[in-house]
């Protein structure tokens, strides 16, 4: 069995249908939970991002409320006074440019103030329904221990990444590994006898 059959036997089994970590209603709240997820928890976003939806839930409305406001809601996520201006700012482009919607594109969506690369793969795997490969500092490093990538750099581990597994699998992969690295694959404290799929690799690494 291949290195790459071996990881996706075992990520089946442990997590056969991953959830998206971040709670939302629709593609944009998906985007504002993304953008805010940037150097902060999930669990602290999804503690966050219901008091900011029933203050704005729609670009229109959070393009009304002031910098200020967003700030005050959103602070507990860190780099609050960025995160807001940006959240102000895209979704005043959202309302003036594209209707109120997300736009279509991974491209499109890279050009909005406080959208990077990986927030725009999320936004366009789970709302757009198209090929993306969101990879974050746990993927990163799962990427790096299992020898399926130089791990010099996320861009360069989402390329080897795309490369290894079918497209087909890339929607429920990318949650699969995060999921388990927070579970089994620590970036410290990491035992390799408990981490199911770095024990199967060492028995057989292959």
């Amino acid at each position: 069995m291949s290195k790459a059959s071996t990881i996706r036997r075992i990520l089946n089994r442990l997590f056969p249908n991953p959830p998206i970590p971040l709670k939302h209603k629709d593609h944009y709240t998906l985007l504002i939970a993304v953008l805010l997820s940037a150097q902060c928890t999930d669990k602290k976003v999804n503690e966050i991002t219901p008091k900011l939806f029933a203050k704005a839930s729609t670009p229109a409305a959070m393009a009304e409320l002031t910098v200020s406001q967003i700030e005050s809601i959103i602070r507990p996520c860190g780099l609050a006074p960025t995160k807001a201006r940006a959240i102000k700012k895209l979704s005043q482009i959202l309302v003036d440019d594209y209707k109120g919607k997300i736009p279509r594109t991974l491209e499109e969506l890279e050009k909005l103030p406080g959208v990077g690369h990986k927030t725009a793969s999320v936004v366009t795997i789970h709302a757009l329904k198209k090929p993306a490969f969101p990879v974050d500092t746990h993927i990163h490093r799962c990427a790096k221990r299992w020898g399926l990538s130089s791990g010099k750099n996320v861009k360069q581990t989402e390329k080897d990444l795309m490369k290894i597994f079918p497209k087909t699998s890339w929607k429920k992969l990318h949650l699969q590994i995060i999921y388990y690295a927070r579970k089994y694959c620590p970036a410290k404290g990491h035992k390799v006898e408990e981490c199911p799929i770095c024990a199967a690799l060492k028995r057989s690494p292959s």
